[in-house]
C-alpha cells in the first residue's frame, strides 16, 4: 500500500508536523479528546461494537480507535500519515492494546482493494473536510461496509456560523486548534453529504448536529447541523 490517490499532500504534511502531540489531552488535539466520549456513545447506541469488524478511517493518533477497542470491537485503524499511525501504534503498546488494534498506513480507496465489504461498522470522524474528493471517500466507505453494516461520518458544515467558531474563534482566537488546521471552502453541507452517502448505495439514517464548549470542554448532541454534524448511514442488507 504505497500509492495514497483522493489526498492533499499540504494536509497530509499538517498533521505529520503535529503527530507527537496527539495524545495530549490539553495540547493541540484537545478537543478532540473532549468530543470522544460523545463520539463514542454515538457509536455505541446505534452500532453493535463488541466482537465486530471495524475500520476506522483515517484514524490519526488513534484516541477513537482505542477507545472502540475498549468496547471489545475488532479494530483496524488506516491513515495515510505515517506519523500519527506511528503515535498510535506506540500508543497501544502504553495502553497494552496493541494486541487488539491493527495500523495500517492506506487511503480507504486503496484499502477497499484489500478488503471490500468486509467490516460491520466504518466509521470516518474529523476526516472528510481533508480530502479533494469528499464523494469519492464516501463511495470507499460503502464500499468497505459489510450488507447490513453501519456508516458513520462527522465533518463541518459549509456555513458562516461554522467559519466563525470552526476557524476564525477555534483556531485563531482560542487556539483550540492549531492556524491553518481547516480549509472552510473544503467544509460540507449536510445536504451534499447526505446525497454522496445515497449515491454511494447507502441508506441515510440520520443526521444530528454536535454543540462543543471550549469554555466548559463539554460536548452534547443538538438538532443544529449549522457547525460540527455526524451522520449514520447504513448498507442494505
Amino acid at each position: 500500500m504505497t500509492t495514497v490517490p483522493n489526498v492533499d499532500p499540504a494536509e497530509i504534511a499538517k498533521f505529520e508536523a503535529l503527530a507527537h502531540r496527539w495524545w495530549d489531552p490539553n495540547g493541540d488535539f484537545k478537543a478532540l479528546h473532549d468530543i470522544n466520549p460523545l463520539r463514542v456513545g454515538y457509536l455505541q447506541e446505534r452500532c453493535a461494537l463488541s466482537g465486530a469488524r471495524v475500520v476506522d478511517v483515517g484514524c490519526g493518533g488513534g484516541i477513537l480507535t482505542e477507545s472502540l477497542a475498549a468496547l471489545g470491537a475488532d479494530v483496524t485503524g488506516i491513515d495515510v500519515a505515517q506519523g500519527p499511525l506511528a503515535v498510535a501504534r506506540l500508543h497501544a503498546i502504553e495502553s497494552g492494546v496493541e494486541n487488539e488494534i491493527l495500523y495500517l498506513r492506506a487511503s480507504p480507496e486503496e484499502f477497499v482493494e484489500e478488503e471490500p465489504q468486509a467490516f460491520s461498522v466504518v466509521t470516518c470522524l474529523e476526516m472528510l473536510e481533508h480530502v479533494p474528493d469528499m464523494a469519492a471517500t464516501v463511495r470507499s466507505l460503502a464500499r468497505l461496509a459489510a450488507p447490513g453494516g453501519d456508516v458513520v461520518v462527522s465533518t463541518i458544515n459549509r456555513h458562516p456560523k461554522a467559519y466563525a467558531l470552526a476557524v476564525v474563534g477555534a483556531e485563531y482566537i482560542l487556539g483550540l486548534l492549531p492556524r491553518g488546521t481547516h480549509d472552510y471552502a473544503k467544509f460540507i453541507r449536510p445536504a451534499e453529504l447526505a446525497r454522496a452517502v445515497r449515491d454511494a448505495g447507502l441508506e441515510l439514517v440520520s443526521i444530528d448536529g454536535m454543540r462543543y464548549s471550549p469554555f466548559t470542554r463539554r460536548c452534547a448532541l443538538t438538532r443544529d447541523v449549522d457547525v460540527n454534524y455526524l451522520l449514520h448511514a447504513r448498507k442494505p442488507g
